[in-house]
Parts: C-alpha cells; structure tokens; sequence
C-alpha cells in the first residue's frame, strides 16, 4: 500500500498561540498566556454594550459612554472616538480585559463616546480583511449619523457625529491610517457627510518595511516587542509570498499610494523609545510633516510597544490620556494644543 507518508508537522508558530501546519490547518490557544490583564478596575461612570456592525462577518463593536452626571437622565453630545485594537493583524479581540480597560479610560477620561471594533484575524483571513473591516466600521457609524434621530439609540443620545475620532494601537493604528488615506483621498470625504472626521490617533503604529530600521536591526534596551515577533506576524497578516514593502504594511512602499494629494485631518502619532519600531513611526511622522500634513508626534522614551494595553493604567498610559485629550479639544474647538 502506498501513499504520501510526510508527516504533519508545524510550519510556523507564533509563541505556541498560533500555529500553521504543513497541510494548511491552523490552530489557536488562548492568548492570554501572551498578556495576562494588568489592573483592570471597573469604572462604574460609563456603560457599554455590544452591537454588530457588519453582518456578513458576524462583527461586533462595542460601544461605550458615560453616564450623566449626578444620576441624572440626560446625556451631553460628545466626541466620537472610533478605536481599533492591537495584536500584529492576528491577535485579540476587543472584549480582551486590556482593550476594555483602555476605552473605559478613553470614554470616561476625555469623555467621549468609543466604539471598540473586533475585525478579522490572519492568518484565517490575511490582509487587507482587517484594513476593510476598519473601513466598514466607519461606514457603518457614517450610516448611523445619516438616520439622524433613527440611529442607535446611545449615538442618538450621546454622539457628535461632527466630532469623529478614528485611533488606534499598533495593528489598529496601522488600519486606522488606511482610513485616513481612504477617507482623505478624492471624493472620499463626501462620502462622510454628516459625519466629519477631526483627526486621526496612531499609538506605536505596525508598519513594516523590507530593510530593516536602526531600531530593528538593534533593538532598545529593554523592549518587549522583538523583530523576531515582528517578523512572525507579519508573515502571518501578509498575503502569502509577500514582502514587508506590501501596502498593507509600508505606507511608502513602491506599490503604495502616493499620500501627498491625500487630504488629511490632524494626526497625532505616539511613538515609545523602548519600540523596534521606534524609528519606523517616527520616519512615518517626519515624512508627513514633510508633505505639510497637519501631524504631531509624541515620544514617551520609556514606553513600550503597544504600551496602553500594555498597562492601561500604567503612568505612560496616564500621560497619553492627557495627550489625547488636549488633541481632542484643539481639534474639535481649535484652542489647545497636543503634546506629551
């Protein structure tokens, strides 16, 4: 009897939480054994709930807000924030204890109204299905600011759909540039009204690239985040057989869109000085400052990659939470300036 006897065996393996086998099959483990929650309080002055915004997918955001002050039944229009989670594209999923944790903080802190979206994981479902997840959670609030008095009843209440926000960490800083670009490219903004997009915040972005930066190549003292991990992910997120110089991953790579005629509002990037990719961000940042984009970096030198799910509570944490309230403000009323 005959027959092909290669055995089984693993073909790539992300800290034994993901794994690839030599016939295709993937297999997962819980990924808290990566990050186990920091403190997590609770914080009785916002709600939450979850709702699904893209049904094909069966995706789910979940939408916080603060409570009225006093016990009072009347809510205040707020800002919007629109937030993505980390996790190299391949990771998480927004009810992890640290990303509840982090948009707890947001809503209650700024205050502002956050909408936490889930999207599709690599390497089940490579990119750009993350990237246009991304773009169908701002569709689907776009659509929600469109029914006015009809829309979800929360963003009815509470929501400024003029003072829209889109952020995120890491992998979700990356998809929430791809949203820039979609949004600021011709005809997009159009699209929007009356949703009006005032900025975008990019904490510890994941972008890559083929050559290695400085930081890459010799990592920070004391960083979390290896170019091992790095490189691991991306090969995971990407389309199989692509370099590091795919769009998805280098927003001035050789097949990437030219950003200069891209309209953008005010960006905020938040780098960390313990980060391989520290210098990869803060390139990112100086090339658009290069191409008159209306962009503020922001270095904290002791920070980690991912440092605000890292430790939502931890004092790099606290002192992005005022940066980004400042950046708020300035951009919705034009009276503050963002810095770190």
């Amino acid at each position: 009897m005959s027959g092909d006897t290669t055995a089984l065996h693993v073909v790539e393996d992300y800290r034994g939480v993901i794994q690839i086998l030599s016939d295709g099959t993937i297999l997962r483990s819980d990924p808290a054994v990566l990050r186990p929650p920091e403190r997590c309080p609770d914080v009785p002055t916002v709600q939450w709930k979850d709702v699904v915004y893209a049904p094909a997918h069966g995706l789910k955001l979940r939408m916080y807000r603060p409570r009225p002050a006093g016990g009072g039944s009347e809510f205040k229009k707020l800002p919007v924030i629109v937030y993505f989670h980390s996790g190299g594209f391949c990771l998480g999923s927004f009810d992890q204890p640290n990303f509840h944790s982090d948009c707890l903080r947001l809503s209650s802190e700024l205050p502002a109204v956050v909408l936490s979206a889930d999207y599709r994981l690599g390497p089940e479902h490579r990119l750009p299905a993350a990237i246009d997840d991304a773009a169908a959670a701002v569709s689907w609030l776009s659509e929600q600011a469109l029914l006015a008095a009809g829309a979800h009843s929360w963003l009815a209440e509470s929501a400024d759909f003029t003072r829209v926000f889109v952020a995120g960490e890491s992998s979700g800083a990356n998809m929430a540039h791809h949203v820039a670009v979609m949004h600021g490219s011709s005809g997009q903004l159009d699209l929007m009204i009356p949703l009006r997009i005032s900025g975008y915040v990019l904490l510890t972005p994941f972008f890559g690239g083929a050559e290695r930066t400085a930081t890459e190549a010799e990592p920070p003292a004391g960083g979390l985040f290896t170019p091992e991990m790095y490189d691991k992910l991306w090969r995971m997120s990407l389309p199989v057989g692509a370099t590091r110089d795919h769009p998805a991953a280098n927003p001035f790579g050789p097949e990437s869109p030219d950003l200069k005629p891209v309209d953008l509002p005010s960006v905020l990037v938040v780098s960390a000085g313990r980060d391989i990719l520290r210098d990869r961000v803060t390139c990112y940042a100086a090339r658009l400052k290069e191409m008159g984009k209306p962009v503020e970096l922001g270095v904290l030198e002791e920070a980690q990659h991912a440092f605000f799910s890292r430790e939502p509570w931890g004092e790099a944490a606290d002192e992005l939470i005022v940066a980004v309230k400042r950046f708020v403000r300035k951009n919705s009323e034009g009276t503050e300036l963002a810095q770190i």
